[in-house]
């Protein structure tokens, strides 16, 4: 399966690229007939994902509740299309435009759900970063009203994508029996972003950024830069650590190769240390005490690993202690262990490196692999090339493709928003047992974590008055 054998086999499979886009009910369209695009969170990974859709539209409008990230996009944006997009700080107002066709959402996790619903409900398409919620409340309630729709929604999970097929491989190896009938998969995360255990000091807002909009949900703060702009992750508030960040990822691929029941119970334990102490931040997180209360620092778990036990043997392992890796393994990446062999992926830039002696047995079967990715890929077959053109370290990718793809034809995306809630709903339950201490038991069908009342109250959260969830 090298690069060149499998573009020259997909050539004609591409030939959607250059159709021209469908129109869908409300939808507007540019001059040319493409997609416009909303951009809302533009700095960062929410630039990349932004700039991405140059390749297949126009961005018409953009919002940020900081100037200084607005101006560094334009300055990559620049380079892309000529007439720089209208600028908004309230979203709302950006999405109530009737030229606007689809939105990218690359703001922190607290906002995503609110966002994607507002986005769907305007009938908008949408791009999400991942993960897609802070909580697996917000998560059904996205789930619901995307149901409720014909939107598509695709999530930026976009190792299903690209990384030259490595971990799509991986997935149709392990589905095709190479690793065998009962799969252990051990997810290995970086440590935390960020030294632990420091207090920072609270200075004024700076110039050009409404802090008040960029809290939104998340609880009352004053303001220090180590809570926003990257670093707002390592927060209870706003994020899980890599947990979720990485974490869904890895835990997307090891749960889509492990294949399990989707309605069979699933028992979750995990253990790792709160830098303020595991019961304070429990408190905090459950209202019983401020969050005033706990220190100005970092707050997400570090040095901690899980265990999420599937019915019928299979495992998923969370190593995120950060230490130096086992032999066979990195720093960061997936393994996929079984009686029959075993499969290790990972990716740095956009490279991927896929190893293992499962690969032996599918080298006999070259043909088999590449019809079970397709399978695996909705009967599409994903464009991972490296692009024509890159601006910096922004580029087009292939899951921007399948999204486009997808608005042209109005298919589910590869990454959509009900396999990737029950993903990340595995990442937020590992959290959850980290956080009470013990292990927890969770029933599908009925979306609860079973006789342990304090854990299912860490399902979700209480926002901040003034900005719940569109009703």
């Amino acid at each position: 399966m090298n690069r060149r054998g499998f573009l020259g086999r997909t050539a004609a499979a591409g030939a959607w690229l250059s159709a021209p886009w469908i129109r869908t009910a409300g939808a507007a369209g540019g001059p040319n007939g493409q997609p416009n695009f909303l951009a809302i969170g533009v700095r960062s990974r929410g630039a990349a994902i932004a700039v991405g859709s140059c390749a297949f539209g126009r961005i018409v409008a953009c919002c940020d509740v900081d100037r200084a990230c607005i101006d560094k996009f334009f300055g990559h944006l620049g380079k892309k299309q000529k007439d720089l997009p209208q600028v908004y700080t309230d979203y709302r107002e950006a999405l109530a435009r009737k030229d606007v066709d689809a939105v990218t959402i690359g703001t922190p996790d607290h906002w995503h759900a609110a966002m994607i619903i507002d986005a769907v409900r305007a009938g908008k398409d949408v791009y999400v970063e991942k993960p897609m919620t802070l909580t697996v409340g917000e998560g059904r309630e996205v789930c619901r009203v995307v149901r409720a729709s014909d939107r598509v929604v695709q999530v930026g999970t976009q190792q299903r994508s690209e990384y030259e097929g490595g971990f799509l491989k991986a997935v149709a190896l392990a589905r095709l029996g190479h690793i065998g009938p009962r799969i252990t998969a051990t997810v290995v995360l970086p440590p935390r972003y960020g030294k632990g255990g420091q207090v920072f000091p609270f200075v004024p807002v700076p110039g050009g950024l409404d802090w008040d909009r960029w809290l939104g949900p998340a609880p009352k703060s004053d303001y220090c830069p180590q809570r926003c702009h990257g670093s707002w992750r390592m927060w209870v508030e706003t994020g899980c650590g890599p947990l979720t960040d990485w974490g869904v990822h890895h835990v997307d691929i090891a749960a889509w190769a492990l294949n399990p029941d989707p309605d069979a119970p699933v028992e979750v334990a995990g253990a790792g240390t709160f830098p303020h102490g595991r019961a304070a931040t429990l408190d905090a997180i459950l209202g019983r005490k401020p969050y005033a209360s706990l220190p100005n620092g970092f707050s997400t778990v570090t040095d901690y690993e899980a265990v999420i036990r599937f019915a019928g043997g299979h495992e998923i392992r969370i190593d995120g202690h950060g230490g130096a890796p086992k032999p066979g393994r990195g720093d960061n990446g997936l393994e996929l262990a079984g009686e029959r062999g075993t499969l290790w992926v990972t990716r740095s830039g956009r490279e991927t490196e896929i190893r293992g002696t499962a690969l032996d047995a599918a080298a006999k079967e070259p043909g088999k692999v590449m019809d079970e990715m397709i399978r695996l890929y909705k009967g599409r077959t994903p464009r991972w090339a490296a692009p024509k053109e890159q601006i910096g370290d922004i580029v087009p990718t292939a899951h921007m493709d399948d999204f486009v793809a997808c608005m042209r034809s109005r298919a589910e995306p590869v990454s959509d928003v009900a396999s990737h809630h029950r993903v990340n709903t595995l990442c937020q339950l590992t959290h959850i047992a980290m956080l009470v201490g013990r292990p927890v038991r969770w029933d599908p069908k009925a979306e609860t974590i079973v006789d342990d009342a304090e854990a299912a109250a860490l399902l979700s959260r209480r926002p901040r008055a003034g900005w719940e969830l569109p009703a």
